[in-house]
């Protein structure tokens, strides 16, 4: 994982510095609440529906074992004993006090870690794919680009105050696992048979109230030019986005306003005139980042499925479903990456334990190399673990309520805070999420279902990615009273955006509803292969729709 060097951590701790003088001088009445809001925002502080919330920043997804005690630390010491950690690979602390927030930055600086641009109108965290640099099926390690993405738009002065906030998202490997379709730019590894590898740059997706998916402003761009090329289009952002209407200033709105052609067109106009400029990358620049990534020391292990693991296999059930379906294949032999799954019914998906962040530290480093991955779908990875060593892991996972064997399967949905948290929120979504669990508890059934994907919003800001869930639910208002829209067929790579049934339903009534759509899916799947998104992409939505709305009559208001 990335090692900082001195001009990182001179950075992060002048950041945390400056931001203990503006809290300060807030609290004493210096500082107005308008002044202030641009500060905290870009420190990752919010003022939420019970308590302000700070979002920490994990860059790409990376964490030491270190780091996570030292997450875990402040769960302990300034929250209630939890974090939540969310579909951008970063954690939330939902019950900080302001007064405190300048002492947990000068702790989490101390391991490395800070909250810097989080939030606010700037270049937000990069993220990339969970198994980054592990994955079998990678044609480049996407946390190098990522690592100069990060350098290159911390406390940019140029991109500071975007019309809006901004998200990149990097995939290097053939199965896009960082949802890069539905992102302000999504940067895709590609090959070229005479330049090697390169981008394929996406730009214009996003969710939220207006969802949409990117389109491609460049199939080819030359690694060298990474940086160049980003300025170019956060410069045309930046010139000609709209900021007398928030709902209408992400750049998703500037790319369909424009066409994709116009847009393309004043990229490389712009580009055109920095394209060999001084942020042009040079293999030493390159090298030099690489070199701060610590390699793990593999051993020289054969491929054979080691005799324990095929006798543990044979005689134990559940052993053998986590097995199946929390595993990821590895690029060394003899090694495997592990999901641990934060889904566990009656849980809240993504929290995690003050007690739990330790336990997984440590087997961190007794079965791993220190180093835990945090995944989009709200969940922790060991990204290197011996084949052999998959038996004592599992029985220790068993042990802390870890090794919920769901990766990728119903019950593995993705939920926001919702009302019981978040100011911004409709409706709230860890009840409902607690509501389908106990509604499909069955794991048999559940792993019948197979693949899918259930996210829940509980506001069109789509925290949970419930527009590309293959079901997505999200709370409405209505009147005062909590309503759920249920969408289908969405899908995060291909990016697709789901669509809507029909008319949003009560809390109770959704349950009742998925059951049914599920149902009618298991009857009409042409085999158990075809997934849920293919059924519906084969059949439509309205026989989904009548089985939720014909036979059960049920009762929605407007």
């Amino acid at each position: 994982m990335y090692q900082y060097d001195d001009i990182d951590q001179k950075l992060v701790e002048e950041r945390v510095a400056r931001f203990r003088d503006q809290t300060e001088r807030y609290l004493a009445g210096e500082l107005s609440e308008d002044d202030f809001r641009p500060f905290r925002l870009q420190n990752g502080l919010y003022i939420q529906r019970h308590a302000p919330m700070l979002r920490v920043a994990i860059p790409y997804g990376v964490l030491s074992s270190e780091q996570l005690r030292r997450l875990a630390h402040i769960a302990r010491t300034y929250d209630r004993g939890t974090g939540h950690f969310s579909t951008r690979q970063n954690i939330q602390y939902n019950w900080v006090t302001l007064k405190q927030v300048p002492d947990i930055l000068a702790e989490l600086a101390e391991v490395q870690m800070h909250a810097t641009q989080t939030s606010g109108n700037c270049v937000r965290n990069t993220t990339t794919d969970h198994f980054a640099g592990v994955a079998a099926d990678e044609r480049l390690d996407p946390r190098i680009t990522c690592e100069l993405i990060r350098q290159w738009s911390t406390g940019h002065p140029e991109f500071a105050f975007l019309p809006r906030k901004f998200k990149i998202a990097v995939n290097g490997a053939q199965r896009d696992r960082a949802a890069t379709g539905v992102h302000d730019i999504g940067l895709q590894v590609v090959q070229d048979e005479q330049q090697g590898l390169g981008y394929q740059v996406l730009v214009g997706g996003g969710l939220g109230r207006t969802p949409m998916v990117a389109e491609i402003v460049r199939d080819f761009l030359p690694a060298r030019h990474l940086l160049t090329y980003l300025d170019a289009i956060l410069r045309v952002y930046n010139r000609y986005g709209r900021r007398d209407n928030k709902y209408k200033a992400r750049i998703k709105i500037l790319v369909k306003a424009m066409t994709i052609e116009r847009f393309r067109r004043e990229v490389e106009a712009e580009w055109e005139l920095d394209r060999d400029g001084p942020a042009t990358l040079v293999d030493e620049e390159v090298t030099r980042i690489a070199a701060r990534f610590k390699l793990p020391s593999y051993q020289l292990l054969t491929a054979d499925l080691p005799e324990s693991v095929v006798q543990m296999l044979g005689k134990d059930g559940d052993f053998s479903h986590w097995y199946h379906q929390n595993l990821h294949p590895h690029k060394v032999a003899g090694y495997t990456s592990v999901v641990i799954s934060l889904k566990a019914s009656g849980v809240a998906p993504g929290d995690a334990s003050a007690a739990q962040m330790d336990a997984v530290a440590e087997l961190a480093e007794r079965y791993g190399f220190g180093e835990i991955r945090v995944s989009h779908e709200q969940n922790l990875v060991l990204p290197d673990i011996r084949v052999s060593d998959l038996p004592a892991l599992y029985e220790h996972l068993q042990g802390l309520g870890l090794a919920t064997p769901n990766i990728g399967l119903l019950t593995n949905m993705i939920a926001c805070p919702g009302g019981d948290f978040c100011s911004l929120a409709n409706a709230r979504s860890l009840p409902l999420a607690q509501a389908i669990q106990e509604r499909f508890v069955d794991a048999e059934r559940v792993r019948d279902i197979g693949p899918l994907d259930l996210n829940i919003s509980g506001c069109m800001n789509s925290c949970g990615h419930h527009h590309v869930g293959g079901i997505g639910i999200l709370g409405v208002d209505k009147h005062g009273q909590e309503f759920y829209q249920v969408t289908l067929g969405g899908s995060q790579a291909p990016a697709r955006i789901g669509k809507v049934i029909g008319p949003s339903l009560k809390a109770d009534e959704v349950p009742v509803a998925l059951e049914a759509i599920l149902e009618l899916y298991r009857e009409i799947r042409l085999h158990a292969q075809e997934s849920f998104v293919e059924t519906v992409e084969r059949v439509g939505i309205e026989p989904f729709r009548d089985v939720v709305y014909v036979p059960h009559q049920v009762v929605v208001n407007g």
